[in-house]
């Protein structure tokens, strides 16, 4: 599937579309990107990767199969890199330091690891809940 110039975004999404459809997820996919971005590959496969990761997990915890949402929304806007990724959630996520924090062993190096790759860039970052919905916005 081609969802935006990217080649490198088209591929990660892909793998991605697969995942959260073998989960039973809704995804939808706003990608309206340029061939090139200032981040090089593996930051992009990081930052997105995780992003999806994180999403798809917390969706599959959701009983209700209607209720397994995700929105993902990729455009570039004066040279940078704009994310909006939204998901919905069975358990309300608890914040330490603006962070999410996970209970599970060996979890919670990702949004870490998402943050980094933005403040590299000198871009910016959000972790949020609203509506039901768990966020995470950036622009690179």
């Amino acid at each position: 599937v081609r969802y935006c110039e990217n080649e490198t975004v088209n591929l990660i999404l892909s793998a991605f579309a697969s995942k959260a459809k073998q989960s039973g997820i809704t995804l939808a996919v706003d990608a309206k990107l340029p061939d090139s971005l200032a981040l090089s590959e593996t930051e992009l496969c990081s930052l997105l990767s995780n992003a999806m990761e994180n999403a798809i997990k917390a969706s599959e915890n959701i009983a209700d199969s209607n209720e397994r949402k995700i929105k993902l929304r990729l455009y570039a806007n004066n040279n940078k890199l704009c994310i909006d990724i939204r998901n919905r959630y069975h358990t309300e996520p608890v914040f330490l330091q603006g962070f999410p924090v996970s209970t599970e062993k060996g979890h919670g190096f990702g949004t870490k690891s998402m943050a980094r790759i933005v403040e590299k860039h000198g871009g910016i970052y959000q972790f949020s809940v609203r509506d039901g919905w768990f966020i995470f916005q950036a622009a690179i």
